[in-house]
């Protein structure tokens, strides 16, 4: 230790090192398109086209709706975070909702990358998290990279193997 540092100063800087925090982004265009698009789209196919075209046109202003509702949320609540502690792991339940789910990390079971069998409409690779019978999925689309991902899934495997080591340890 040098002259001048606290004594609490050399262990608070690996602990600060242990936490990894990525907060999550989520782009807009096209929740704002479809809310816009699909409620304008909807009104018109209702007011001027037939029986068949009218039902068509409640289906796209509904879809405009739900994706106006999902519009607001994003403006009302941050974008998630995605947090792994040794004490804790934070886990969002989408982009932009609250009350993220809170876990110890001896609870994840797995973390892996889904990149070939991913539905058509999400971005690959997907990051899986599974909690016991639980399995909770990132898509490409949540994160400002591919590394953010990895840094995720190297954080939680660090945690899982201090935690292998202390259980081999007896401690």
């Amino acid at each position: 230790m040098t002259g001048g540092e606290p004594e609490g100063a050399e262990r608070a800087a690996p602990a600060a090192r242990d936490i990894t925090e990525i907060e999550l982004e989520a782009s807009r265009q096209r929740v704002i398109a479809w809310a816009i698009g699909g409620t304008i789209g909807g009104v018109l196919m209702i007011l001027k086209l037939g029986t068949v075209g009218v039902w068509a046109g409640y289906a796209v202003l509904a879809w405009g709706i739900v994706r106006a509702v999902q519009l607001a949320l994003t403006i009302i609540y941050p974008p998630g975070t995605i947090k792994v502690s040794p004490t804790e792991v934070v886990l969002p339940r989408s982009v932009h909702r609250p009350h993220p789910l809170h876990v110890a990390p001896k609870d994840v079971t797995a973390v892996y990358f889904l990149r070939r069998s991913v539905p058509w409409n999400k971005s690959s690779p997907v990051l899986v998290i599974e909690l016991g019978d639980k399995a909770m999925a990132f898509p490409r689309d949540w994160f400002a990279s591919e590394a953010d991902q990895r840094h995720v899934v190297h954080a939680l495997l660090a945690q899982r193997g201090k935690l292998e080591t202390v259980a081999a340890d007896g401690t």
